[in-house]
Formats: C-alpha cells, structure tokens, sequence
C-alpha cells in the first residue's frame, strides 16, 4: 500500500532537479511507466515522491546535434523507432528498441527508462553500449557525461547520484562504411525478454578489412557488457567464416549466465557465442552496403 504519494510534473530540468534533491524518502521518476507502475503495483518500490519528467522539452525531443543524433532520456521508444533518419543511421540501436514490449507498450515506454530499470536482460542496453552512446546527466552538481556502459551497475542499480537525472543520449556521426546489429534469442518470438542479446558495431576499410568493433552482450551476466576478445577476433579480418568462429568462441567464453527457467547456464554460454555471430555477420553486410 502507497501512502502519501507526491505527484508533480515540472516543466524545466532545474525544477525536476530541486524536487529530487529536496525529497524526503524515496523518489522516483517518471517518463513512461511501464517499468514503475509495475512495480508500484507489486509492492517492490513504494515512493513518496513523483517526478513527472515528459513536459521537459530536452528530455523529450530527437534532434540532429554535431552530424550526429541526441535523443532526450524521456523520448518513446516508438518516436525512436519512427524517426527515419535515426533509424537508417542507427538500425541495430532501432532494431533492439523496436523489441521492448508490445506496439502500446512502445507507446509509452522511454530508453532512458529501459537503461536506468537496470535489467540485465534490457534489449536497448547492448545496441547502446555497441553503438558508443554516450549520456548527458544533470544534478545538483552540475552536469556530467558518461558512457551507457557506465550506468548501469548490478540488477536494479545504476551509477546515478541523488537527485540525479539521465536527461538524453548523445550519438556521433557514424564513421564511414560503419553498420550495427542487434539480435536476441527468446523463447518466443514477441512479448518477451532476451534469454540471450547481443549488440555488434563495426568499421570497414575500403578493402573489406574491419578496422574497429564493438561487441556487447547482454542477459548473460549481472549487466550489459563489451567483449573485447569478441572484437578484436574481427579487427584486421575481412570478417570471414575463421574471424568469426573466432569471435563465437571468445563470446561464449565471456559469458557468465545463471540458471534459471528460461534457460540453463550451458545453454546460454553456447547461445551467447551463435547470437554474437549473426549479429556480427549483419553488421558485416550492412557496412558492406555502405561501401557502394
């Protein structure tokens, strides 16, 4: 049973910042709901206070900053989704939010809330990572930048100080004959959570070689996390059939699932590797695209 609950729905960051600060028991802030209201329902959080963060214009609009994109934390997913110059640049980031929950959930479901729930299962958490996003955060304190990797830090947990805020995600111009990919394995083909994710950004040369890459994996661990062995089994290869045996392997190998009903730890470690694969080989044919 909630008691006493505040609702307020400021219209500037500096408001929403001063009501976090100042709040006495637990705060949480709203931007979608389909995380929170769950579990308000449920009995797991019982806040005193909440802040309603989608009358903040930065934290609710895309717009194209520096050759690049720089989408508000409070943003839907399916706004995200919709946006076509966002999405040709950034398919797989699209890809793995177009997978958060049904077309209603999508409706009102943000990323920032999707990374700062803090699932280790959360699909947009190893596009991001992949994709090198970066995040802008504003307290008490000022602001501050910070990787996607480093937000969050353990089930339920992320690296956001008191009357912190996750305000946008900041992405750069893609390099040239650059791509990214995102797949997930689920029981299921919709209304799921990934047994297994994984995220995959890479760079071509002129000649077919990879230059740089970024692999990610997600729901096998206690968060989101880059492999880099994965990534260096690509550097230097024109990612052929031994470049990326050699990635599954160092996937799988930096995989460390638990057991649970969705699967076995066996499992995963073995479904790890075969998802970073596909994902790689998309990526792969996509900067190739992008070469003509």
């Amino acid at each position: 049973m909630i008691n006493e609950l505040r609702y307020e729905a400021p219209k500037t960051l500096e408001a929403a910042i001063a009501l976090l600060g100042s709040a006495e028991g637990l705060s949480r802030i709203l931007a979608g709901g389909s995380d929170l209201l769950v579990q308000m329902r449920s009995g797991r959080v019982e806040p005193a206070l909440i802040v309603d963060v989608k009358g903040i214009p930065e934290m609710t609009t895309i717009s194209a900053e520096q050759g690049g994109f720089r989408i508000g934390a409070a943003v839907s997913c399916m706004n995200v989704i919709e946006h076509a110059a966002f999405t040709k640049a950034w398919p797989g980031v699209s890809e793995a939010i177009a997978l958060i929950g049904s077309i209603q959930v999508k409706g009102r479901a943000s990323v920032g809330g999707n990374l700062c729930n803090g699932s280790p299962a959360a699909d947009s958490v190893p596009a991001l990572i992949a994709a090198g996003a970066t995040v802008t955060i504003a307290g008490p304190q000022g602001r501050r930048e910070a990787r996607v990797e480093d937000i969050i830090t353990g089930p339920g947990k992320t690296s956001l100080a008191r009357g912190e805020v996750l305000v946008s995600f900041f992405f750069a111009p893609h390099v040239p004959h650059s791509a990214d990919a995102y797949l997930r394995f689920t029981p299921r083909t919709e209304m799921d959570i990934a047994v297994v994710g994984a995220g995959v950004n890479l760079t071509l040369d002129a000649g077919g070689i990879c230059t740089a890459a970024r692999v990610c994996l997600g729901a096998v661990a206690e968060r989101a996390f880059l492999v880099p062995e994965a990534a260096a089994a690509l550097i230097g290869s024109s990612i052929d059939e031994a470049a990326l045996a050699r990635l599954e392997a160092a996937a799988s190998a930096a995989a460390k699932p638990i057991d649970d009903k969705r699967g076995t730890r066996e499992f995963r470690t073995k479904v790890a590797g075969v998802i970073a694969r596909r994902t790689a080989t998309i990526a792969r044919n996509r900067a190739t695209e992008n070469q003509a």
